[in-house]
């Protein structure tokens, strides 16, 4: 699998954002926060994904990039995790919802934990179905 974030992968559509807040069910490995539904997409990729700061918690842009840059680098690294297990295309969205910002290898190790929560939810609600 290629180590690449690509333009399909990533969550740009209004409406399904609308519906992932609506709808979507949520995991939560401080100081991430994922909300996810299994729907279609327009990708050939089993998920999409989209990643949020809070204006409220950072006030300059150039530490809300930041963050979300290395919580992108930090699913793209570790996104097999996701791919392997998924039979559905699901979207999500990655918000951090921490006050103070975290070093990278901080959040690569809850990245790894919220995922295999996301994975572990999944799992329990095909179960149930």
């Amino acid at each position: 699998m290629k180590h690449t974030l690509e333009k399909e992968e990533r969550l740009k559509s209004r409406k399904l954002i609308e519906r992932l807040y609506n709808d979507g069910n949520s995991v939560k490995a401080f100081p991430l926060r994922m909300v996810f539904l299994q729907t279609e997409h327009t990708s050939n990729f089993p998920a999409q994904m989209g990643v949020s700061v809070a204006k409220r918690n950072f006030k300059l842009a150039v530490h809300r990039n930041r963050i979300k840059r290395l919580i992108r680098e930090c699913y793209r690294l570790q996104k097999e995790i996701v791919y392997d297990n998924l039979d559905k295309p699901y979207i999500f969205m990655i918000s951090y919802i921490g006050k103070e910002e975290w070093k990278y290898d901080e959040l690569f190790l809850k990245m790894e934990k919220l995922l295999t929560l996301f994975i572990n939810e999944v799992k329990k609600i095909q179960d149930e179905v």
